[in-house]
């Protein structure tokens, strides 16, 4: 696919952020690719489609009962109201969300960055992803949770210049603990939100992206994720690893070399 012809026959870009973010923490890699020539764009997901100071003073009464069902649905409207099926980039949550719209075949290719554990992996079992949880899970289902810097410190961005850290946590919002009480439970509910089917070959092109030293996602458990799914369905499912890059892997120092990996493997796929 040339990706330099006319905008109406190019699959726009949907980028998905993940939880205690906003749109916003896709700015940096996102002009990247619109000076690359991609049309983009980043919904919010629901309850995070103001500004990040209101999201601190004042979140939404019914964000705490916002669950990823919701979520996906919510994405999987706005794509299909689209012309053509885009291409989805999701980060985080995003990431498993990214891969459950992939499992609908709503995109033309995927790329899950740093994705969240999906019901099949046991996110407790990796010490970094279990610490950096811990806070959350204290608190009550169905509520809304802050992080602290400390905590987003040591879960986002752990190994950045502490200046490149606090300038991180100011797009940190306000988050429902609900997600976080689903992916724990996951394993003990038969429909659960975070079921993906590994073995679907109808499915566009997967590329599973991990931080070597990301904390909240673990690099084992991204490689984890990726080794769940069948290499011998049809569909391409493909992963790499970064050194060096923590949880901000989409916005730290050095994210164009992680959009250029995307840009072209895109090419290669499409």
């Amino acid at each position: 696919m040339n990706f330099n012809t006319n905008q109406s026959n190019k699959p726009v870009i949907v980028f998905i952020h993940g939880a205690f973010m906003t749109p916003d923490s896709w700015s940096p890699m996102r002009n990247y690719f619109i000076k690359q020539g991609f049309e983009t764009m980043a919904p919010a997901w629901p309850y995070h489609d103001r500004s990040i100071e209101e999201l601190k003073n004042n979140p939404a009464k019914e964000l705490g009962k916002l669950g990823l069902a919701e979520i996906v649905d919510h994405y999987a409207s706005l794509i299909q109201a689209l012309p053509v099926k885009p291409i989805l980039i999701g980060h985080s949550f995003g990431g498993l969300i990214t891969q459950i719209l992939m499992d609908r075949n709503l995109g033309i290719a995927g790329i899950a960055i740093d994705p969240a554990a999906s019901k099949g992996i046991n996110a407790g079992a990796y010490k970094t992803a279990s610490k950096s949880v811990a806070s959350i899970l204290l608190k009550p289902w169905k509520n809304t949770v802050n992080l602290t810097f400390e905590q987003f410190q040591y879960a986002f961005v752990n190994n950045m210049p502490l200046k490149d850290q606090r300038e991180a946590y100011s797009y940190s919002v306000p988050e429902t603990t609900k997600l976080f009480f689903q992916s724990a439970l996951a394993s003990f509910h038969a429909n659960s939100p975070l079921t993906i089917n590994f073995e679907n070959g109808n499915r566009g092109p997967l590329l599973i992206i991990a931080g070597e030293e990301d904390h909240i996602v673990p690099a084992a458990m991204v490689k984890k994720n990726f080794e769940l799914y069948n290499q011998n369905s049809g569909a391409t499912t493909q992963f790499t690893q970064f050194p060096n890059r923590s949880h901000w892997i989409i916005a730290d120092s050095g994210y164009e070399e992680v959009a250029d990996k995307i840009i072209n493997w895109l090419q290669e796929q499409l």
